[in-house]
């Protein structure tokens, strides 16, 4: 069949990719951060020195749910661009970045390894780069909807190393024990 699609069936190929991509994308990305103990709520975290810009608690929430559906979005984008060329690159940046993504939170919260974490969101900041530049040749909104991501990875490499500075024995910091005695 030599018949090109129809911009419908285009648009109905794309949903159908979304509707599977986009839930999965937030799932893997809520389970690395629920499993590594992320946020405020982590005892060793919530003992670290804090850069004096550090945004509330409930940001990080918030902020990843909306990045994790934009992001997802562009990877349906890329997925439903059967044929097109560049396309198996763009898959491939995409999920050696989004790897890297998943490793981080564990890497800090979990490990407590600040210094790796540093060097894993470097190198995701690097990878993410050459994903929007490869999504650009596919799928240029595709692209586009990456970007947020991309500055938001930037905002998060730079409180990793101000933590990190602020926190130089981060990695063997134990949070304060919490009594549980009863006063009788």
């Amino acid at each position: 069949m030599s018949e090109l699609a129809l911009p419908g069936q285009l648009r109905m190929s794309f949903v159908r990719v979304a509707l599977i991509t986009v839930p999965t994308i937030l799932f893997l990305g809520i389970l690395s951060g629920v499993a590594a103990g992320s946020g405020y709520g982590n005892p060793w975290f919530a003992a670290l020195a804090k850069p004096s810009l550090m945004p509330p608690g409930w940001v990080f929430p918030v902020a990843w749910t909306l990045l994790y559906i934009l992001i997802g979005l562009a990877l349906s984008m890329i997925l439903a661009a059967r044929g097109a060329g560049g396309r198996p690159v763009a898959i491939i940046l995409f999920v050696l970045q989004f790897a890297l993504n998943l490793a981080w939170s564990p890497t800090f919260f979990a490990a407590h390894k600040v210094t790796i974490a540093f060097a894993v969101i470097l190198l995701m900041i690097v990878l993410t780069v050459a994903t929007v530049l490869a999504f650009a040749r596919v799928r240029p909104r595709a692209a586009a909807l990456m970007l947020p991501y991309l500055a938001w990875l930037c905002f998060a490499a730079w409180l990793n190393h101000e933590i990190e500075t602020l926190n130089p024995q981060a990695g063997t910091l134990a949070p304060a024990a919490s009594s549980a005695q009863v006063q009788l």
